[in-house]
């Protein structure tokens, strides 16, 4: 997002996500306006007080369930980075209803406004877990990737762009395993549900430029999904606590052993930049570059993914959240 300055509001604003996106966008120096938009006070309160009493940034109390607040937050803003999200796996199982009214119908809420209001760009993060779901916050998240997508078609003829990014799990972010790891790794005792399962693997950082570049290079209806590494999750452990016992309790319901960023049908439809996947996208990218067709029945999944994150370089990761510097 390097062509000039914006209005921007940022929905789920005092999440993992959104700091890191804040600081990073306070650090550029960019005469920026970002609108913190979330539902809890307490989080709004701190994060005010971590970032100062910095001109370019604002808190809005609101829930993305409430169309009205959104429309008012939006008024004369140009992006939107639409993070708001129930998103642990569990707590969505458990609370179905929560889970649509937050992660569908606060999407459709989002949309809704966005056009109402004119805002140039606005996209959505998303998640592997929306490929062939196995859980009711991926079902949740795929039902807001298509909203978001056939979101161009509500726009009509305005010029209003709507995208989505699809990422894996982000290192430092609410709900990593990591805390829970450091965590039992007191006790000499780390429990995996299953010794065969592998993720998709990037940090804060690394999601956060994702998303700027995906906001530079959008044209409308695309789903961006980034070119990362792999790990296993007993090499997690192993870097972790290498001397503690790794315990097997069995898969959760709605987990998989692996995760999907790319489906063979998907495949089809999509194009292959050197760091990154678009489906739906344009053959050149907003700089020029060219992409290339992928293989027919072409998979992007976490087991055959041809990056890997070595226990040393994950041990290397690890202590960088340890003291601080999880979001580089």
């Amino acid at each position: 997002m390097q062509d000039g300055t914006h209005q921007i509001l940022l929905t789920g604003g005092t999440g993992s996500f959104g700091r890191a996106f804040v600081s990073r966008l306070l650090r550029s120096g960019a005469e920026h306006t970002i609108r913190v938009y979330s539902r809890d006070e307490l989080k709004q309160y701190e994060m005010a007080r971590a970032f100062g009493s910095d001109p370019r940034l604002r808190f809005f109390l609101g829930d993305v369930r409430e169309r009205d607040r959104l429309a008012r937050a939006m008024h004369g803003v140009d992006v939107v980075v639409h993070a708001a999200a129930l998103k642990h796996v569990p707590a969505c199982e458990y609370n179905p209803a929560e889970a649509v009214k937050t992660n569908v119908l606060g999407a459709q809420n989002v949309i809704d406004a966005a056009i109402d209001a004119g805002v140039a760009r606005t996209i959505a993060l998303s998640t592997d877990k929306a490929v062939s779901p196995a859980n009711l916050y991926g079902a949740t998240k795929l039902c807001a990737e298509k909203l978001f997508v056939h979101g161009n078609v509500y726009a009509g003829s305005r010029g209003l762009r709507f995208s989505c990014v699809r990422y894996g799990n982000v290192m430092g972010s609410r709900g990593s395993v990591i805390p829970l790891f450091l965590e039992q790794a007191r006790t000499g005792v780390l429990t995996l549900t299953d010794v065969r399962m592998t993720r998709f693997w990037m940090s804060l950082g690394q999601a956060v430029e994702f998303v700027l570049q995906s906001l530079s290079d959008m044209r409308g209806g695309e789903i961006f999904v980034p070119r990362i590494p792999s790990m296993r999750l007993v090499d997690l452990a192993r870097a972790v606590a290498p001397r503690a016992m790794v315990k097997e309790i069995g898969v959760r319901p709605g987990e998989k052993i692996h995760e999907v960023l790319l489906t063979a049908e998907e495949s089809s439809g999509a194009r292959e930049f050197p760091t990154h996947f678009v489906i739906g996208g344009p053959e050149v990218d907003a700089a020029g570059q060219r992409a290339t067709k992928l293989p027919d029945g072409f998979v992007y999944a976490s087991d055959t993914n041809t990056q890997w994150l070595s226990v040393e370089r994950l041990r290397e990761l690890v202590r960088g959240l340890e003291s601080g510097n999880g979001a580089a």
